[in-house]
């Protein structure tokens, strides 16, 4: 069943993400105005995705939060056992930097755990997908195409993670919050006599690098929400990697009455199954 899901989702996002390039990309957008706005091309590309996703996703028998329609009640939140978290267009910073770093995110979630999850990077056109059953994967150079057999699709993918240990520990840092705090949980990997390297990236992204192995940790000790992790979590855990709450060996959860997330760090999984 969660097969017929993930197709659903896959062509959603890929879609979305076509409809979002063709603002990203149009001469006529002003990136200078204020990005809330309402005609700005971020609210406009926000608004044009959300309306997207939501066609296919309604296909299906759950309910859906997404951060375009986010204010539902908690009372009325809570009675969902599966759901959908989505993010249209994650990397709000990358939109208007025009940096190409933004994503389109997906996510099925029961009883607050990340079960499938969709990332889709237009500019890049660059896939990540995974489920609980089969694990995660990746396809690059992939855009929304209508006579495509999408049901052919998992065949294309490449089994995360495809890279290994590295000679130094690499870790993937926010290209527009890189908090004082993250700063000083690397200082401190580096007093523990590690070799580290950085690199920097924008929006889900840097969830999946870790999925994939070009990075392996990613500390993120400012704000998000749960449609910024989503997605990325349920492709982490499918590649034997776990978002963890920072200080604890809890997982984030999804759902909660407080949609923000805590604090957390990406990394492998410290359980070994």
């Amino acid at each position: 069943m969660k097969e017929a899901y993930l197709e659903i989702a896959i062509i959603a996002a890929l879609k979305a993400g076509n409809d979002i390039l063709k603002i990203y990309n149009d001469p006529q957008s002003d990136f200078e105005i204020e990005r809330k706005a309402d005609n700005s091309p971020l609210t406009i590309a926000d608004k044009t995705a959300h309306k997207t996703i939501i066609s296919y996703l309604n296909q299906t028998p759950f309910p859906i939060l997404s951060e375009e329609g986010q204010n539902i009640p908690y009372q009325e939140r809570k009675n969902w056992e599966t759901l959908w978290i989505v993010d249209p267009l994650d990397g709000t910073k990358e939109f208007i930097k025009r940096n190409g770093e933004f994503t389109v995110n997906i996510a099925l979630i029961n009883k607050g755990v990340p079960i499938l999850g969709v990332i889709y990077i237009p500019v890049k056109k660059s896939l990540y997908f995974s489920t609980e059953t089969i694990g995660s994967y990746k396809i690059t150079d992939i855009e929304y195409k209508e006579t495509v057999d999408w049901s052919s699709i998992r065949t294309q993918g490449k089994k995360l993670p495809f890279l290994k240990k590295h000679k130094n520990t690499i870790i993937v840092a926010s290209r527009s919050h890189l908090s004082t705090e993250t700063e000083s949980f690397i200082e401190n990997i580096k007093k523990q006599n590690k070799n580290i390297e950085i690199i920097s990236s924008g929006s889900s992204i840097k969830i999946c690098l870790v999925a994939e192995g070009t990075a392996d940790i990613y500390p993120r000790f400012a704000p998000t929400m749960e449609w910024d992790t989503a997605a990325g979590h349920a492709i982490a855990k499918g590649a034997g990697k776990e978002i963890y709450q920072a200080g604890e060996n809890v997982p984030l959860i999804y759902n909660k009455e407080n949609l923000l997330n805590p604090w957390f760090i990406v990394e492998q999984n410290r359980i070994k199954i």
